[in-house]
């Protein structure tokens, strides 16, 4: 009998009941595919994008291997990037609301380890991170690694680009009772071959459906190569007026002129690029997340580890350097059925040719005539305020919704998502209630208490 929903695989009860109150019911091409095999045991290396599905379909089996209360790790997922770490965890604790006593412990690089190791002290059943922090805290000899049976590399072949092949290796190593090792990587490079062939044990391909499909990507190259791409970029951000867009570029250099660029013509824009420090990434990626700006311009390697659903439109303001780079991208508009817009800028005639070599069905076509710049760029419709207390203050998204729609006399419409941290929250709150927000927020108690408070 095939499967199609969560219902169907012989999960733990809690498991199922927890997605189905997320509307969470039918699987995706990736989670049908492997999700069997990994409740029965098997090891897979998994071709799937982000946005496929990919999280839960290792995520769930993980859950259902895992004795809560042990206090010992017993499952480690690793990732490229800190953003992507959180975005797993959270997934994972998501699925495993209705589970009591499981512990899930995120371990990243760019915070301070003073309180990881704190929350170490505490013990955990799973564990997610990424590689370089997590190494560093296996050779403090504070994270213990013989008892985990379980490992997933989340998006391997970008943390081989990254360099990380040894590392990785090396903390394989240190999962002496691992019976499980679970790969998902967008590419297969020699690099990801040469784990599974030392780590796995008979392992199972298995690729997705493609993210990028011409049934939900509107996908055009433009020949501006009698044009500034300056002039050209912002003529169609001008044009197609997308709520979202991800701007991306090749070069840091790129990504800070441009962005400067856009400020200059009147859009809400940010950049995201390497030279960032932590904070400010963060930061970036709330507003844009939540809607309080428009338009991010990026590097593809400050890109990793993104995963926001709602993007209308990607647009390449470069080339991309090879073809897969080029496929993430576009991955990144067009998600769970949505319609999305991709378009790529060709500033030399070279490039037209290039493109039309790899690409047969690529569609290239003469700048419009008709885009120019608008006047006035619309504004995002929310913006970001931040508050001094989180988590650990025990700040709760109900406080803080109460607390506005109480005292700060704000209408539930008025609020956009809240993200709350350890130390810091973020609200997005819709503009034209903006100031009424900001007044009370400064003045206000939120369950009983004053917390700072600043708008970006």
């Amino acid at each position: 009998m095939p499967i199609s929903q969560f219902s169907d695989l012989p999960l733990d009860e809690r498991i199922v009941k927890a997605l189905d109150s997320q509307n969470i019911r039918q699987l995706t091409p990736i989670q049908r595919d492997s999700l069997p095999l990994l409740l029965e045991g098997r090891d897979i290396i998994a071709q799937a994008q982000t946005g496929s599905g990919k999280t839960l379909a290792f995520g769930a089996a993980l859950l259902q291997y895992i004795k809560p209360a042990q206090r010992v790790p017993q499952a480690l997922v690793l990732c490229p990037t800190r953003e992507l770490a959180q975005q797993v965890a959270e997934s994972l604790r998501k699925a495993a609301v209705l589970i009591e006593n499981l512990k899930i412990l995120t371990l990243c690089g760019g915070q301070p380890i003073g309180p990881q190791l704190r929350s170490l002290e505490h013990g955990c059943d799973i564990v997610v991170g990424t590689p370089g922090r997590i190494a560093d805290l296996v050779g403090k000899e504070s994270l213990p690694l013989h008892r985990v049976h379980t490992v997933v590399l989340d998006e391997a072949d970008r943390m081989l680009d990254m360099g990380f092949i040894d590392v990785i290796s090396e903390l394989l190593d240190e999962c002496t009772q691992r019976e499980h090792t679970w790969l998902f990587s967008a590419t297969f490079p020699k690099g990801i071959e040469s784990i599974s062939s030392r780590f796995q044990r008979n392992a199972e391909r298995i690729s997705s459906e493609p993210v990028v499909t011409n049934n939900t990507i509107e996908h055009t190259y433009y020949d501006c190569s009698h044009l500034a791409p300056n002039e050209a970029a912002i003529s169609i951000l001008s044009e197609l007026e997308p709520t979202t867009a991800i701007v991306f570029c090749n070069t840091i250099a790129n990504v800070k002129q441009f962005s400067r660029e856009l400020y200059e013509s009147g859009f809400v824009t940010l950049a995201l690029h390497g030279d960032l420090e932590q904070k400010q990434r963060d930061e970036n990626i709330v507003r844009f997340s939540n809607l309080s700006t428009q338009i991010l311009v990026a590097t593809d390697v400050a890109a990793r580890g993104l995963d926001i659903d709602d993007v209308d439109l990607v647009l390449n303001y470069e080339l991309a350097r090879d073809r897969a780079t080029h496929t993430h991208r576009i991955g990144r508009t067009g998600r769970a059925g949505k319609k999305g817009v991709a378009v790529t800028l060709l500033g030399a005639s070279y490039l037209v040719d290039k493109v039309l070599s790899n690409d047969d069905d690529a569609r290239i076509v003469p700048f419009p005539s008709d885009f120019v710049q608008a006047a006035k760029p619309k504004e995002p419709e929310y913006v970001t305020v931040a508050i001094a207390g989180g988590k650990k203050n025990k700040v709760r998204k109900g406080d803080i919704l109460g607390a506005l729609t109480g005292d700060g006399g704000l209408r539930g419409d008025q609020i956009g998502a809240i993200q709350i941290l350890n130390f810091q929250s973020y609200i997005a709150i819709a503009r034209p209630a903006a100031a009424k927000a900001i007044s009370f927020l400064q003045n206000g108690k939120i369950k009983g208490r004053f917390y700072k408070s600043r708008r970006f």
